[in-house]
C-alpha cells in the first residue's frame, strides 16, 4: 500500500480564485537579497478564508470561539473521504446509507474537477439536517471540496449553524479531485492566529 501523504490544499497563487469583495492573496518579495545583504524577505496579504481553510464558531457567531481556542486534535487523525458528486445538496438522506461507523471527520467529494484559480458561481450545499445526523454518528469534523458548506448568496448560513449547533466543525476548499472514497489519516491544522474567525490549512491525507 502507497502511504504516502498525498496535499489536498489549494496552492495560494496571486492567481487563487477569491471570495468576490473579499481579500485577494497576493505574496511579493517585500525585500530582496541584495537589499538586506543576506535573505529574501516575503509578504503576503489574504482573506483567512481564501483556499483550503477552517471556519472557526466566531465566523458566525459573535459568542463562538476563535480559531485559536479550538482543539488542534480535531483536526489531526482518522477521516473517511465519501463520494456525493451528482447531489445538489447533501444531508441525511444522501448519508444515512453510507457505512459511518467509527467516523469521526468526514470528507465529502462533490466534484470531479476543481479550478483553483476560478471561484465557483455555484455550488452543492449541505441541508440544515445533516447537523444533527453527524452528531448522531459521532463526527465532529467536516471537510467539503468547495468554498463554503451553504449557497454562496445565502446570508443566514443554515448549514453553518446548524453543524456547530451540533457539535460539528468545518474545512473548506479542500482538492479532493483525484482522492479515491475509503479512509485515511488526515492533518489539516489551522494557524494560531489570536481572535481570527478562521484560518488557512495545509491539509494533507495519507490512506489506511
Amino acid at each position: 500500500m502507497d502511504n504516502r501523504w498525498i496535499d489536498i490544499s489549494h496552492p495560494f497563487s496571486n492567481k487563487i480564485g477569491t471570495w468576490p469583495g473579499d481579500t485577494p492573496f497576493q505574496f511579493e518579495v517585500a525585500y530582496s537579497k541584495e537589499e538586506t545583504g543576506s535573505v529574501n524577505i516575503g509578504r503576503f496579504t489574504t482573506s483567512v478564508h481564501t483556499g483550503t481553510h477552517a471556519d472557526a464558531p466566531f465566523h458566525f457567531d459573535n459568542e463562538g470561539s476563535t480559531i485559536d481556542q479550538l482543539d488542534i486534535n480535531m483536526y489531526i487523525g482518522r477521516a473517511k473521504v465519501v463520494d456525493v458528486i451528482g447531489f445538489d445538496s447533501i444531508g441525511r438522506e444522501e448519508l444515512q446509507d453510507v457505512e459511518l461507523d467509527g467516523v469521526e471527520r468526514l470528507l465529502l467529494k462533490t466534484s470531479y474537477e476543481v479550478c483553483v484559480e476560478n471561484f465557483p458561481s455555484t455550488i452543492p450545499v449541505l441541508k440544515e439536517n445533516i447537523g444533527a445526523f453527524l452528531q448522531e454518528k459521532g463526527i465532529f469534523l467536516i471537510g467539503v471540496d468547495h468554498p463554503s458548506v451553504d449557497a454562496l448568496d445565502n446570508k443566514e448560513l443554515p448549514a453553518h449553524h446548524a453543524l456547530y449547533q451540533h457539535g460539528v466543525h468545518i474545512l473548506e476548499n479542500l482538492l479532493l479531485q483525484d482522492i479515491e472514497p475509503g479512509d485515511y489519516e488526515l492533518i489539516a491544522l489551522p494557524l494560531k492566529i489570536q481572535g481570527a474567525d478562521g484560518s488557512p490549512i495545509r491539509a494533507v491525507i495519507r490512506a489506511i
